[in-house]
């Protein structure tokens, strides 16, 4: 992906990671378009930033659809997709009542939601000559953290969705890039702000646009502080990863 020049949608932009990357992808020249739920927060960032907003729940497909329509008509050169909103709920999975319905909405948000984006835009970025998505899964959907089963399971999935769509899309103009953050500061989780287990978000941003700048044909964005959990496996030990990893931060992402 081209750092700059580019016509961007994020939803869920309004906090976190999705407003820090907004951010700076406007400030490197690209049009950006911010999404969320909360229209008294997109007003004030569009006042505040500059940017184009439209209301969208990532969890309801028609208001997917509805979004989708209405940043097409407005931007008709649109070209990167960054499928950026998600939830994490810590869970406790021993009787039903205590992760059912929590595990329902993660999964209807978290993978259900970029799958419906995709849908939303994958023909009109088959149509522009530099089209991006880009997928967001976690340092958890290659180490588990146990106190949030649902939330690894669907970004699991999310990579395992990336690799694929890569290799459906490589007879396309369509770019697939998976970003994969470690714990980083943000009200992911309660606490999660304060902890010092979790990166700062600038820190991680910063570090994330430039690897975007440095690797434009990079199938997945690793800041170094996610490799400890991405790559156990391959290292070979993966078992004192994950001990580490619980050990370490109960809540992290």
């Amino acid at each position: 992906m081209d750092i700059s020049g580019n016509t961007i949608f994020i939803p869920g932009a309004t906090s976190g990671i999705g407003l820090a990357l907004a951010q700076r992808l406007r400030a490197r020249g690209n049009t950006v378009i911010i999404g969320g739920r909360r229209t008294e927060l997109l007003r004030r960032l569009a006042a505040e930033h500059g940017f184009d907003t439209v209301s969208i729940d990532t969890a309801d497909a028609e208001s997917i659809r509805a979004a989708a329509a209405e940043v097409l008509r407005a931007h008709p050169d649109l070209n990167v997709v960054i499928a950026m909103a998600g939830i994490m709920r810590v869970e406790d999975w021993h009787h039903a009542d205590g992760f059912l319905a929590s595990a329902e909405e993660v999964v209807t948000t978290n993978l259900l939601g970029p799958i419906r984006l995709v849908a939303a835009f994958v023909e009109h970025l088959r149509t522009r000559p530099r089209a991006t998505i880009v997928t967001v899964s976690s340092g958890l959907a290659f180490a588990p953290l146990k106190a949030t089963p649902s939330y690894n399971a669907s970004k699991a999935a999310i990579h395992m969705l990336s690799e694929s769509l890569r290799l459906q899309l490589a007879d396309t103009s369509v770019q697939v890039i998976e970003l994969e953050p470690p714990s980083v500061r943000t009200a992911l989780l309660p606490g999660q702000q304060d902890s010092e287990f979790a990166m700062p978000l600038d820190e991680f941003a910063d570090e994330v646009i430039s690897l975007f700048e440095a690797q434009p044909d990079a199938k997945e964005i690793q800041v170094e502080n996610v490799k400890f959990l991405r790559y156990g496996e391959a290292r070979g030990d993966y078992d004192q990863v994950v001990a580490t990893l619980n050990a370490a931060d109960p809540h992290g992402r």
